[in-house]
This record gives C-alpha cells, structure tokens and sequence, in this order.
C-alpha cells in the first residue's frame, strides 16, 4: 500500500554521513567550516547528510544550538540531497519539540535515538516513538544503538512502530548481522533498514540494508560513496575494490569515543579547527599515530 512517505524512502539510501559539528577552538559552533564541510561531502557524492546526530555531538549542544544548526544545514544544503535531523531526546517532550523545530525547518527526516539513560521497557519505548510520530508530520527514522543509549529497541517493537505511516527507517547499529539480516525480513518493503555499524555495513547491505549511516564517510567521502553505489547496483566486486583502501578506518575511527577520533582526523587533514566540547576532549596524544598512519594508509593525508 502505498503512503505519502514512499518518496523518501526511495532517496534513504547510500553513503550517508554523520556529519560532526566543527568548532572553534573555544567550542562554537563553526559554521563556515560547516558549509565547507557540506559541499565537500555533496562534491564527492554522498548521498544524505545527518546533522546533529551523535557524531555532531547532539549530547553537548544547547536545545538552542541544536535547532540553529539544523536550520543551517537545510538552507545551506538547499535541497541538493535529504537532509536527516537528529532530534531524538530521553524526554519525550523534549523529542517532540526538537522534531517540530526540524519539520519546520524543512529537513527530510527525523533520526530517533532510543531514549537513553532512563532505560524505558519495550512498552515504553513504544509509547515514546508513537508519541512523537503523532505529535509531528514528517518522516521518520528509530535509530538503535544499545551500545551507547543502553537501551535496545527489540525486533517486535519495531514491527509494532512499523505500522506508523511516518515512520519510514530505522538505523541499526547493533553492529548484530544476524539481527539486522532477520529485521530486513521481517520489516519487507514496510520500513527502510540502514546500517549504523561501518564495520558491517557493507556485509548488511547484501542481506538487504539500503545504506550507511557513517562515521568513517566524514573523512572518506568518496570512497564511501563509491562503495555503497556500488552495493546499491549489486555490484559487490566494485563496492568490495572501493571499499578495500578504507577498511581500516572502521576501527581506528573508535579508538577513543567517537567523534574525537574522527574530529582528530578532520584537523589533521585541515578541514576543521581543533574544538570539541566537555565531557570530550581532544584525542589523547597516546593515539595521534594511530589516527596519522591510518590516512596515510587510505592516502588521505
């Protein structure tokens, strides 16, 4: 059956990057390294950009901030590819207002984070998507992360939220081939299942996954984007000979809690300052060769 929510289905798709929020050294918000940032990611063809997401540090940014960045990333993207809002909350409430803020300032998509901390029974987790899918008209994405949010949002409670016209995706990160491969099945053509997980991404999407949601693709792009073309088509050999130079970085990239590796990585290659905000700090020194032979290796520095 056919919804008002198929278009964005079909465009959920692909190298689709977390984009960190660059920073000054003093921890504002950089927005000129921002839209560098964007039209870099666009140039080398990925194909959805997230904003504010937990790369772009959602946890340390103000309600305010958080609202303002959203709103400059749709303006500046200006419709050149989806723009997916992290706008999830451990309040309900405060889900819900931050959903609004993004519905009114045109993104394409929500992205849901299960509602950390408080850990919330299946019932509550249910009741809390529902919520927020009712109280605001756009479209849609749960995303599972049990490894940082503790909470773990169960198959058959996302079968249940299935049913909701506007909600159209779900990002798993559980890094679980296994679950993601039996939750593809399940779900059909019901609801769009992403990976989160770029170590497995790629093995998820021949079970069927449609795309990535990435870290690594911050300071890949392109490689990133070829990749997941590539897999798009079916064409596994060209996405695994994409892939290949890359794969290292999965790994690296969380050495210490993400984005710091990845923000370490960015500065090196001289596309954004040295800020981030507390409780994270600058990559220990201990890990700066680990990071530095890392791009060397997927010539990116």
């Amino acid at each position: 059956m056919s919804t008002a929510y198929d278009d964005i289905k079909t465009r959920l798709q692909g190298s689709m990057v977390a984009l960190v929020t660059p920073m000054h050294p003093d921890g504002e918000v950089d927005y000129k390294r921002l839209a560098e940032l964007i039209d870099w990611q666009i140039e080398a063809g990925t194909h959805c950009l997230v904003a504010v997401g937990t790369t772009g540090e959602s946890a340390t940014l103000s309600v305010q901030e958080h609202s303002d960045v959203i709103r400059y990333f749709v303006k500046y993207v200006n419709g050149r590819v989806p723009v997916i809002a992290g706008t999830g909350a451990n309040s309900t409430a405060e889900a819900i207002a931050l959903t609004k803020e993004a519905a009114d300032a045109g993104a394409d998509c929500a992205l849901l984070v299960g509602p950390y901390y408080n850990k919330p029974p299946q019932e509550g987790l249910y009741q809390h998507f529902k919520a927020i899918a009712e109280a605001v008209d756009m479209p849609q994405m749960l995303y599972n992360v049990p490894g940082r949010s503790v909470v773990d949002i169960a198959q058959e409670t996302v079968e249940r939220l299935a049913d909701i016209d506007n909600i159209v995706a779900i990002k798993d990160a559980t890094g679980s081939l296994e679950r993601g491969a039996k939750l593809i099945k399940a779900l059909g053509e019901r609801v769009v299942v992403l990976s989160g997980d770029d170590g497995t991404a790629l093995e998820l999407m021949r079970h069927g996954a449609k795309g990535n949601i990435s870290v690594t693709a911050n300071i890949a792009p392109q490689a990133m984007s070829e990749t997941f073309a590539a897999a798009l088509r079916g064409d596994f050999d060209a996405a695994e000979a994409a892939h290949a130079p890359i794969a290292h970085l999965h790994r690296d990239l969380f050495i210490e809690s993400s984005p710091i590796p990845v923000k370490y990585a960015l500065h090196r290659m001289g596309r954004i300052e040295k800020g981030i905000r507390l409780p994270l700090v600058w990559l220990n020194s201990a890990h700066h060769q680990t990071i530095d032979d890392a791009l060397v290796k997927a010539n990116l520095l």
